[in-house]
């Protein structure tokens, strides 16, 4: 399936959730960005392995789950917005390709 596919399904969802009912500001959405990865990293530092998963009454639980949702949100954002996510990932992909290496010299 293609990425624009999943963008426009994703972003189906939260409209039918009511999570597109009123407009909030872009720092809000960044905010729920970040909050699924760092409910990610509080698994993480809970002693779990980046690869765990498990149920919880039926609710998926696990880092990489958490991440699952970050994608998510990027994808239902951008289907939002009307900008396809997968166009902008392969143009900074290609753009990525040619950097130097670690990008001039970054030590981390």
């Amino acid at each position: 399936m293609h990425l624009s596919v999943w963008q426009h399904a994703v972003h189906a969802t939260a409209v039918q959730h009511g999570w597109w009912d009123e407009t909030r500001p872009f720092g809000d959405i960044i905010a729920l960005m970040h909050s699924e990865l760092s409910e990610a990293y509080e698994e993480y530092r809970k002693g779990h392995k980046p690869t765990d998963t498990w149920f919880v009454e039926g609710e998926p639980c696990g880092i990489p789950y958490e991440l699952a949702d970050v994608v998510i949100r990027v994808l239902d954002y951008f289907e939002g917005i009307g900008v396809d996510l997968e166009t902008m990932l392969g143009e900074k992909d290609r753009y990525n390709q040619g950097r130097s290496y670690k990008h001039g010299g970054k030590v981390t």
